[in-house]
């Protein structure tokens, strides 16, 4: 089973120590992820509507730069940092999701970390990996692991 991280200059650059997204064999895993701006690291929109959009813009790109898409999601967790807020992000939501839809959690969270951040969305997604798929750069590390 192959392993290895997925980065995206399309999708929200990480704001500390962790990786945008992992590929586990056919499993690929996106990181909490918020809206931020892809080239600039901001924030951006101070709505729930606005916020969730691009959200999801940036789970979409971390699942798209390793050939999977929103259809391939089949586990959501989300944090809102008012639940009172959770009618006007799913009708954003269900507009980017397709039926069926993935399984969800959605939580109220403080998301202070990040001032205005009214979102953060993690997901799992499963797309059967191709065999012969190019691997990300060999690394001294990775090749040492390979040669055991």
């Amino acid at each position: 089973m192959a392993k290895y991280v997925i980065q995206s200059k399309r999708g929200a650059p990480p704001r500390g120590a962790y990786s945008q997204g992992w590929r586990a064999g056919d499993f690929i895993f996106v990181t909490g992820t918020g809206p931020l701006d892809p080239s600039t690291g901001n924030l951006v929109g101070d709505t729930i509507e606005r916020q969730t959009a691009q959200t999801i813009d940036n789970i979409s790109a971390i699942l798209e730069a390793d050939g999977a898409s929103l259809h391939d999601v089949v586990k959501v967790n989300v944090h809102l940092s008012d639940t009172s807020l959770f009618s006007r992000y799913n009708s954003v939501y269900a507009e980017r999701f397709s039926q069926p839809y993935p399984v969800r959690t959605t939580v109220g969270s403080d998301l202070g970390h990040t001032p205005g951040m009214l979102i953060e969305i993690d997901c799992i997604a499963y797309k059967t990996e191709k065999s012969g798929k190019s691997r990300p750069r060999a690394t001294k590390k990775n090749v040492a692991r390979r040669r055991k």
